[in-house]
């Protein structure tokens, strides 16, 4: 799936104003950034567009805006972060409205080479996350505030959403170029190869709770790659189509039977799937999530009737990461257990080192996964960590991305 959309190399922006979408989706705590990886990756494309003289509109979305606008989830945070980085003022219209009177003035006041911010796009609601129903003004008005359009979230490029692939239309109708950010173009080019192109062995890791969440990936990479293997816990529900007890541990009974199809398709492609051989367990879920627990460890076809599983065993950290070891491209997405409790932290901890020492590419599909990578400091190790969870899901299912489509082929 080569990317052959126009990126910020081939536009013109010099004196135009060019409204690039970023994914500023980062968490806060008490007002704080506390991981600014997403601010980080979106700055190529920044500074590109700053040097190139444009003058640069960025927008985005932060958190999911349940009850309406309000200051916790403000991108004020996100401006003031920026401009740190920049070295420049970013200049942030905090009007609630995003498109108002305040963010035309601004953007009028601009000079090549100025940043502008503005309000989370998320303060419209469903004009941004549901355009198809509350119809299109809102792209519009993100439009109008423009010359060129670049979406670089891939973090929300699967989401049909006005400001990811709806202002589009808007740009093209009146002559612009839609094109993708660097970020974009390095996410396509790596998933996209490992997917489609990957050197092999190719080794993929899917981890997580649900099974549900991730069926099309399961059913799309067993096809891809060498070596499936699955952890987190939806590994128990494939252990229950094993006909293994899984005790209290969580399980999807209405997949048992996609399970059962999954290990037999594995089988009759020649490919290796790989479930724990055993399992950490404890006796109840852990609240707060890190409190102490006690735990017992037991192989996974004799696991306790009155216990949960909310880790892989040592056994099983063994077989994963022996098998990572031959590995040339390696996949890895959701973690291989209750990674936010120190003591349930070790199987996911132990995966993540193993990708950390391979020599094989290895691309870590946003998320959970990113997040466990990046605390545990092996960050600087991989090839690729994405910055979307559910687009790389999407991408890794083979599917088609609307932030993608939505930019002008070459």
């Amino acid at each position: 799936m080569a990317l052959n959309k126009k990126t910020v190399d081939d536009i013109n922006a010099k004196g135009k104003r060019v409204l690039v979408r970023c994914d500023f989706n980062v968490p806060l705590k008490d007002g704080k950034i506390t991981d600014e990886t997403r601010i980080v990756a979106a700055l190529p494309t920044i500074n590109k567009l700053i040097n190139d003289g444009a003058k640069v509109i960025l927008c985005s979305h932060l958190g999911k805006v349940k009850n309406g606008p309000n200051e916790g989830e403000s991108l004020a945070p996100v401006a003031e972060r920026l401009s740190e980085k920049l070295g420049k003022k970013v200049t942030f219209v905090a009007d609630y409205n995003v498109t108002g009177q305040a963010a035309t003035d601004a953007v009028a006041a601009m000079k090549d080479g100025d940043v502008v911010l503005l309000q989370n796009t998320r303060f419209r609601g469903k004009e941004e996350t549901k355009p198809q129903e509350a119809g299109e003004a809102f792209a519009k008005e993100l439009a109008d505030l423009a010359d060129i359009y670049v979406c670089d979230a891939f973090g929300s490029a699967h989401r049909a959403h006005a400001s990811v692939a709806v202002v589009t239309k808007y740009i093209s109708e009146k002559g612009g170029v839609n094109a993708v950010g660097y970020l974009m173009q390095k996410e396509i080019d790596f998933l996209g190869n490992a997917v489609e192109n990957p050197v092999r062995p190719f080794v993929a890791i899917l981890g997580g709770a649900k099974v549900a969440d991730k069926l099309n990936v399961i059913n799309n990479l067993i096809e891809k790659c060498d070596t499936l293997i699955i952890g987190g816990g939806m590994a128990y529900t494939f252990l229950k189509a094993k006909g293994y007890e899984i005790g209290k541990s969580l399980v999807d009974e209405s997949k048992i039977d996609y399970c059962k199809e999954m290990m037999e398709k594995a089988e009759k492609l020649g490919k290796k799937l790989l479930l724990p051989v055993d399992s950490v367990m404890i006796d109840d879920f852990p609240n707060p999530i890190d409190a102490p627990v006690e735990t017992e460890i037991f192989d996974a076809d004799k696991m306790s009737a009155d216990k949960e599983g909310c880790d892989i065993g040592p056994k099983t950290i063994k077989l994963y990461a022996d098998a990572v070891k031959t590995a040339k491209t390696v996949v890895w997405n959701g973690p291989m257990g209750v990674f936010e409790n120190p003591t349930l932290a070790a199987g996911t901890k132990a995966v993540a080192a193993a990708l950390a020492e391979t020599d094989a590419t290895t691309i870590i599909g946003g998320g959970d996964s990113a997040a466990a990578v990046n605390q545990l400091g092996y960050g600087s190790k991989m090839s690729h960590i994405s910055t979307g969870g559910g687009a790389s899901l999407e991408f890794l299912e083979g599917k088609e991305l609307p932030g993608v489509a939505a930019a002008n082929d070459k």
